[in-house]
């Protein structure tokens, strides 16, 4: 596949085991990398972004086809599978490390993703407004080995079980049509 058929998508909504684990299943989904985003430390460590001192989200680099799934897919699915309502926080996961972001990498993505937001505030689908923070891409850096494919290498971990699965159960519910075969 040529660099021209790929783009780049980054998020943060709580723990990024469980975004890693529901993109990895989508068709046009070619990779998807735990890391951290948006904040001000160089190279941080999980212990150092758990603190909650270096301002960097718990995030996922997506690569996708935009040809099979669109970034608007991509939010589809995104805000399907956290509380977008939630300030640094995502159930028992609290801090800013766990905020909800998009961080966009050009202008297209930037206003897809304020007019999703837009769209779902105006559904009032929650009793309280998003509070995803839309910015844009600053350095994204990778987690530690450990941390990729986290939940496919330990799904009987017991925040897996309790907190991951559910979500990409959730996930193949909503968006079976999107699942690779």
């Amino acid at each position: 596949m040529s660099e021209s058929t790929r783009e780049i998508a980054t998020l943060a909504g709580g723990c990024f085991w469980c975004l890693e684990a529901v993109y990895d299943q989508l068709k046009g989904v070619e990779d998807v990398v735990s890391g951290y985003e948006g904040g001000h430390v160089l190279n941080p460590t999980y212990q150092q972004v758990c603190s909650g001192m270096t301002g960097h989200a718990e995030a996922v680099r997506i690569t996708f086809n935009p040809k099979v799934i669109s970034f608007k897919d991509l939010l589809d699915v995104f805000f399907t599978i956290h509380d977008p309502t939630t300030l640094n926080r995502q159930g028992p996961d609290r801090g800013t490390q766990y905020r909800s972001a998009i961080f966009t990498h050009n202008d297209e993505q930037k206003h897809i993703a304020e007019q999703v937001i837009a769209e779902l505030n105006a559904q009032k689908l929650w009793p309280n407004p998003i509070v995803t923070q839309v910015a844009p891409t600053t350095t994204f850096y990778a987690a530690e080995g450990y941390h990729q494919e986290y939940f496919a290498n330990n799904p009987y971990q017991p925040y897996c079980m309790a907190v991951v699965a559910p979500k990409v159960a959730k996930a193949r519910k909503y968006h079976f049509d999107k699942l690779k075969a």
